[in-house]
């Protein structure tokens, strides 16, 4: 018999990507305990996706500043190409289930909301997560190092983006407070790109790919903080000029934060509260 009560879908919309999500969460859960080793190399893959394609971004800028026009270089035009270009970083890590710590700070809170991990479970998922993100971006960081795909142009555009990330936490609070607002609009980017991916209502991957790409374009064209892309260009900049850790450290422990915020709490607990209709439903019991 069907449920009486009238309009419950129209009132929580948003129950299949809850469920997804949680079904999602059951999953990275399993893996980051008993399958502790392959959920790392899952992690170590999008942190080399994000090295790959990050790369890529500035090299893009580079190439386009590169050329003049009448006098005028094409650097705001690389700056597009080189963000659509990086967009691509988040498809790849969807498609190929790579584990990225800033969509997991999503899942892991959706799943303490509704009580199927603790918080303690979901920050070793999450320190997981991170270690994998990072060992990938030092790999491709070493590779780089012993190579020249980041040499001249390329490299100055690296190293002009690390001098302008690492000034937000010397700037002081001003800049610390920056830092963190620039984070909290990066994840919550993010994770409103997977909200739709996994929401049930998209069912074509292009549709699903163009969201995710919009969504890096945002955060890369705007300059928005995203903990573990910064580690890996501080990695790839840290091993070729060598990089002041104090203030690196500051910047992702600012970013992660800022990330967690938008992430985890404006996207994850938001949607987890407006759909949770456990209340309502005591509330209002079916009639006999």
């Amino acid at each position: 018999m069907s449920d009486p009560r009238p309009g419950l879908p129209g009132l929580f919309p948003g129950k299949h990507f809850i469920s997804t999500v949680l079904e999602a969460l059951e999953t990275k859960t399993t893996m980051s305990g008993a399958l502790g080793r392959r959920y790392l190399m899952r992690a170590a893959m999008a942190g080399i996706i994000i090295g790959l394609l990050y790369g890529a971004h500035y090299a893009v800028i580079a190439a386009f500043d590169a050329i003049v026009l009448g006098g005028t270089s094409l650097y705001p035009l690389g700056r597009i190409a080189g963000a659509l270009t990086f967009g691509w970083a988040l498809v790849f890590i969807y498609y190929s289930r790579s584990e990225l710590l800033t969509s997991n700070m999503m899942i892991v809170t959706i799943g303490a909301y509704h009580r199927r991990t603790s918080w303690a479970r979901a920050a070793r998922l999450l320190g997981l997560c991170y270690l994998g993100n990072l060992v990938g971006g030092l790999l491709v960081a070493v590779f780089v190092r012993f190579s020249t795909l980041a040499e001249g142009a390329v490299l100055d555009q690296m190293v002009g983006a690390v001098e302008h990330k690492l000034a937000y936490v010397a700037d002081g609070p001003t800049g610390w407070v920056d830092l963190l607002v620039r984070a909290v609009l990066c994840n919550f980017c993010i994770n409103l790109a997977m909200l739709l991916v996994y929401n049930g209502l998209i069912k074509e991957d292009l549709t699903k790919s163009l969201v995710m790409i919009v969504a890096v374009f945002i955060f890369a064209f705007l300059g928005l903080e995203h903990s573990v892309a910064n580690t890996v260009l501080f990695s790839i900049v840290g091993l070729r000029e060598g990089l002041d850790l104090g203030l690196a450290a500051g910047n992702v422990g600012l970013a992660l934060i800022g990330n967690f915020l938008g992430g985890g709490l404006l996207i994850g607990l938001y949607y987890a509260y407006v759909n949770d209709d456990s209340r309502w439903l005591k509330e209002h019991p079916p009639e006999d």
